[in-house]
């Protein structure tokens, strides 16, 4: 898989409502209802990430989820961050 560069990322990003580009992630905070709801969310992710053998680095406090994609081993964003950020999006969009 090969690495991004800036413009790239960029542009994907435009289609990713929410997301931001920081220090070498994309990155977005998700806010739900309750614990409940944020865990469940992240349960359905979880499915996802394993399906693409990708995972996110995330963060959950109470009813926030912070997701932050990057492909380790290439040391920045690749394609496979950018298509599990459209798949979290759709889980999100259908909770």
């Amino acid at each position: 898989m090969e690495k991004l560069d800036n413009n790239q990322i960029e542009a994907h990003l435009k289609s990713l409502a929410g997301w931001s580009h920081e220090n070498g992630s994309i990155i977005k905070k998700f806010v739900f209802k309750d614990f409940k709801e944020a865990f469940s969310t992240m349960t359905r992710i979880a499915f996802e990430c394993e399906r693409l053998n990708h995972h996110p680095d995330w963060e959950n406090v109470y009813n926030s989820l912070t997701i932050k994609l990057n492909t380790h081993d290439v040391g920045g964003i690749t394609l496979n961050d950018i298509e599990l950020a459209k798949s979290i999006e759709e889980i999100v969009s259908n909770s």
